[in-house]
């Protein structure tokens, strides 16, 4: 008795039409739903839970990706453009700082340049200049040959005979002559940048390696140490260059 009314209850089960079967709905990933009781009798019940989603095959070998390593990646794939992009600012640079040494070379190409060209036209007659000298020379010690005694009559005695005096005035008139042409030469090569210097004269130069030559030394009374008391010949510069350096004797008391 007991077996039949336990069979009686599964036949039922059997023969009942499945309605969940027929369900075609997909269930939301996760949830469950809960069937309605197919039988109850007896105290016996019972209940299944189903999903239409199925659960993700789960590997244990398989890891989650990474962000740092498609950062990495993504840099890899960027560095090629930014290296070129550096490479092409380091030669911008360098050839920013050969053009500015270019430049400054070429200006100072062009200083230099102009000094060379001022300094040839100043100093074009050089040559010429010292080869002057000599006549200039030769005309100052005629000059200087003349005594000034016989320049002018000292005598104004009625008794002098008359071939003294003339003998007297013409040689002052030469004199007078080449005093006035050594002044025109003297000039004209003033014009050109040539001057004559004596550092004798007035109290006297304190003497200078750059300019003078010392001849010789000797004592002199009143006059310091180093002074230039006598010129043997006369110096001569050209555009503020030395041409011929004054030959003079220098004080040395001590």
């Amino acid at each position: 008795m007991i077996q039949r009314s336990l069979l009686r209850p599964v036949q039922a089960i059997r023969h009942l039409p499945r309605p969940y079967a027929s369900r075609t709905t997909p269930i939301v990933r996760g949830a469950t739903q809960r069937l309605p009781p197919l039988c109850s009798h007896h105290g016996l019940s019972s209940q299944r839970y189903y999903s239409a989603a199925a659960e993700p095959a789960t590997n244990p070998s398989s890891e989650p990706p990474n962000p740092s390593s498609a950062s990495s990646d993504a840099q890899e794939q960027q560095d090629p453009a930014k290296k070129e992009l550096d490479s092409k600012n380091r030669e911008i640079i360098d050839l920013k700082d050969r053009y500015l040494r270019s430049v400054a070379d070429f200006r100072n190409l062009q200083d230099r340049t102009k000094r060379d060209i001022q300094s040839a036209r100043d100093f074009a007659i050089q040559k010429f200049a010292a080869d002057l000298i000599e006549s200039v020379d030769n005309l100052d010690r005629a000059l200087g040959t003349v005594p000034t005694s016989k320049l002018a009559p000292q005598n104004s005695d009625p008794d002098t005979p008359p071939g003294d005096k003339e003998y007297n005035k013409d040689l002052a008139n030469l004199y007078d002559g080449l005093k006035m042409t050594e002044t025109i030469l003297m000039g004209t090569l003033k014009k050109h940048g040539m001057e004559r210097f004596d550092p004798s004269e007035g109290e006297g130069e304190m003497f200078n390696p750059n300019l003078h030559e010392a001849t010789f030394q000797t004592k002199v009374d009143g006059k310091e140490d180093g002074k230039v008391f006598m010129t043997q010949q006369k110096g001569f510069l050209l555009k503020g260059r030395v041409l011929r350096a004054a030959k003079v004797g220098v004080v040395k008391n001590s």
